[in-house]
């Protein structure tokens, strides 16, 4: 695991809405470059130039946290390869990452670089909040709890000693 403090620790309710908005924008963000086939650097340039409570697609949620929302994007970019190995061990044989949904592969290493990457940010709070934001897009469907599982297992291969206390 590597990373270190990108940003400053992430804690305290003050910055949350901002961190939330940076993860629902860096799912999309992450969708856009796979189905659209975007460039980076345009993807983040449009959420850049986002005004503060201008709507993403499904709902407000306000001026994303651009130092997370690129952190994200970035690294789910440079580490692709090792995100989907990580994560496709946590499938079932049949249902390997590219089968799903396009935006729950987008959670799903979403998440995996913050569980793999940011040790500053407790494994337990990135696992809620990309539920939280598989709810934003599927609602109570059976897509949040698919996701809480796989990162679920996830976080106790990579992060075991955080995932007991």
């Amino acid at each position: 695991m590597s990373g270190g403090n990108k940003g400053g620790k992430q804690s305290g309710k003050a910055g949350a809405p901002r961190r939330r908005a940076a993860r629902l924008g860096a799912v999309q963000a992450l969708y856009q470059m796979e189905v659209g086939g975007a460039p980076v650097y345009e993807v983040l340039a449009e959420f850049a130039a986002r005004r503060v409570g201008e709507a993403f697609e499904d709902g407000q949620c306000g001026q994303p946290d651009m130092k997370l929302l690129e952190d994200i994007v970035r690294g789910v970019q440079a580490r692709q390869r090792e995100i989907d190995v990580a994560v496709n061990r946590h499938l079932a044989e049949d249902w390997k990452l590219p089968k799903l949904d396009a935006t729950v592969r987008a959670i799903l290493r979403a998440a995996a670089h913050e569980l793999m990457q940011r040790p500053d940010i407790p494994p337990k709070a990135s696992i809620t909040e990309y539920v939280e934001v598989a709810r934003a897009f599927f609602g109570d469907g059976d897509e949040p709890r698919f996701v809480n599982g796989v990162l679920d297992a996830l976080a106790h291969e990579v992060r075991a000693a955080e995932m007991k206390s």
